[in-house]
């Protein structure tokens, strides 16, 4: 390639021989999700690491359109794979650690039975005669596959795009084989949008004079001018705008140094060309009009409920990643099966990655400090796993030592949090005491997961957190504690009613923009919310603004100046059973706190105590038989 042309995801892959591939064919005919069969499928397909005496460290590793079994390198002298940001000794999927499977698809053209095949019984190339096979055929390969090499279960099924597809059929068909549950950059089924683009690189292809109507293999030849258009078309969709700014933007000169057939006028040209004409060398035809039409079939369901039927028996770990440029496969998507997922109690960690690496970005080393991450910390979590040291989020809403309050919620730039020397965080301490045992809990802005580790540790669960630092997000994967990646302000409407014992909003409020939405969402989904925050109404606070003049500083655990603290708003003990009080929120205990002193205040709070927990409930005229209603001291003031 052009040294002058930025670099994608398919430099380093080639039509070369794969040198670790072995192949697998079936004994029994495989029989297709829309109808017939097909004898003699063969099966590409190579391995690295070693499989455990137990046969329990398998990962499948499914991959996109483009791909084929060739993730990674297997040893020096081999080429690179396809994934080599992720897979291999010491990477997020450490195939020194587990035995890694990677099968190029059902109707693939690296090995597998596809198009470019021939037909067992006739030995012509079956072109376009080839049947329209499925995600779901696809997946049905795969599990002979492993049945064949003697896997039962996998510790994980893992993919991006189409490999998440699989991954995700992985789930619907058989969940119980699958012990986690990796997609990334992935949909329950395409939008109209991304079909149209597959439309459009289809007919590309079609119309090429060379396609010969499918049969272009008897000359010797095949439609590159079309395959070529396609895979121009599909680059597109694989960047963002951002993206594609930064990359040629500054460079719109024409390029005569780029030797091509098609346009080369601007860089952007030049790029699009290449990635076109390299394509053609080692791609099929039929093969790419086959698996974009098995793409685009696919579908588990357009509403949540039709999600929660394909997803009924999944109730493995998951790990679900979205990026937030992702333009063909929208965050949304992967929302709507995280959504679906959470009602029905699943264990679930989702991250929207701030990136502007659009969908090629699960596949590019820009964001792999998250994405990667979350993946080593979702595959192998460690219990005991410290939050990592890092130059960390402008905004500190959440923090590796969990001692500034967490809004969960933000932006791309409140992803890199300030390390601190973590501080203890005494309010924790009263709340584990409030719990009855083997409570449920949702932890909103649960930070690095200081909390619901210890939860765990307790007995406490099932355990979720619901947090908008990405650093953060990696740290409780890391723990293996589940977390959300999602915006408090936004409503909390993927959990159901009355779904855990308890919502805890521990020193989160003061950050939350929309408070009464906030504590109305608690009070829905938890039968009792735990909310702690710093009292402004503190005597030391008082006495700063009344003598010095200067804003409160209610929190000794942020060290931000008061214009670049995470806190959004001030308030105190009496403006909290104020606002209960108004919203019909029952108190049913408080817990007042001099930090200083170390003793809990009984007599005139709001002066002489610096942290409150109180204990609430929903409507009054909700409350069941228990509820013992909490007196307000008259006195306080």
């Amino acid at each position: 390639m052009d040294d002058a042309l930025p670099s994608s995801s398919d430099d380093a892959r080639s039509a070369a021989p794969l040198a670790h591939a072995r192949t697998h064919r079936l004994s029994e005919p495989l029989a297709l999700a829309m109808g017939g069969s097909l004898e003699g499928v063969e099966i590409a397909f190579e391995t690295w690491g070693e499989l455990s005496p137990a046969r329990d460290n398998a990962i499948l590793v499914c991959h996109a359109l483009s791909g084929d079994s060739h993730a990674a390198r297997h040893d020096d002298l081999d080429d690179p794979g396809w994934w080599e940001v992720v897979v291999g000794p010491g990477k997020a999927v450490d195939t020194s650690r587990f035995f890694v499977v990677c099968a190029n698809v059902l109707g693939g053209c690296r090995g597998t039975t596809g198009p470019n095949s021939p037909h067992p019984r006739t030995g012509e190339i079956y072109g376009p005669d080839f049947p329209t096979i499925t995600v779901r055929d696809m997946v049905e390969t795969q599990r002979a596959l492993l049945d064949h090499l003697g896997i039962d279960r996998l510790h994980a099924v893992i993919g991006g795009s189409l490999g998440g597809h699989q991954a995700l059929q992985w789930a619907a068909a058989y969940p119980e084989r699958a012990g986690r549950i990796v997609a990334l950059a992935t949909s329950p089924r395409l939008t109209e949008q991304a079909i149209a683009f597959d439309v459009v690189g289809r007919n590309a292809i079609l119309r090429d004079p060379g396609y010969s109507g499918g049969h272009y293999a008897a000359a010797g030849a095949q439609p590159a001018v079309g395959l070529a258009l396609a895979r121009m078309l599909g680059h597109i969709t694989y960047l963002s705008v951002d993206a594609m700014d930064a990359k040629f933007a500054a460079t719109m000169e024409p390029r005569p140094d780029s030797a091509s057939a098609f346009e080369r006028k601007f860089s952007v040209g030049s790029y699009l060309a290449h990635q076109g004409e390299r394509f053609v060398e080692r791609f099929d035809a039929n093969s790419y009009m086959t698996l974009s039409m098995a793409m685009d079939l696919f579908d588990l369901g357009a509403t949540r409920e039709a999600l929660q039927a394909s997803f009924a028996r999944a109730d493995s770990p998951w790990l679900v990643v979205s990026f937030s440029s992702d333009w063909l496969f929208p965050p949304f998507q992967s929302r709507a099966v995280v959504e679906a997922l959470l009602p029905l109690g699943r264990d679930v960690t989702y991250c929207d990655v701030a990136t502007e690496c659009g969908h090629d970005a699960f596949l590019l080393e820009d964001d792999a400090p998250i994405y990667a991450e979350l993946v080593r910390g979702f595959l192998a979590p460690d219990a005991d796993a410290a939050p990592a040291a890092r130059v960390g989020d402008a905004t500190a809403a959440s923090t590796a030592d969990d001692t500034t309050p967490s809004r969960a919620r933000g932006s791309a730039a409140s992803n890199r949090a300030r390390p601190r020397p973590p501080t203890p965080r005494i309010d924790y301490d009263h709340i584990l005491r409030l719990l009855e045992p083997g409570s449920s809990v949702l932890d909103l802005g649960c930070g690095s997961g200081e909390l619901l580790a210890r939860l765990r540790a307790e007995g406490h669960g099932p355990l979720i957190g619901v947090e908008v630092s990405e650093t953060a997000i990696v740290d409780c994967a890391r723990r293996g504690l589940p977390v959300v990646h999602a915006d408090i302000d936004q409503g909390l409407d993927a959990f159901a009613d009355a779904q855990f014992d308890v919502v805890v909003l521990s020193q989160t409020l003061q950050a939350v923009g929309d408070v009464r939405r906030a504590l109305r969402e608690v009070a829905r989904v938890g039968r009792r919310g735990i909310v702690s925050f710093s009292n402004v109404g503190y005597a030391a606070h008082r006495e700063r603004l009344g003598r010095e003049g200067r804003a409160p500083q209610p929190s000794d655990h942020d060290p931000h100046p008061w214009w670049g603290s995470p806190a959004l708003r001030l308030f105190s003990i009496l403006d909290f059973e104020e606002l209960c009080d108004e919203m019909g929120l029952g108190i049913e205990r408080r817990v007042a706190l001099d930090r200083a002193r170390g003793r809990v205040v009984e007599d005139d709070p709001n002066r002489l105590a610096d942290l409150a927990i109180f204990v609430i409930r929903g409507s009054r005229s909700a409350q069941s038989a228990d509820f013992v209603p909490f007196t307000k001291n008259p006195s306080a003031r």
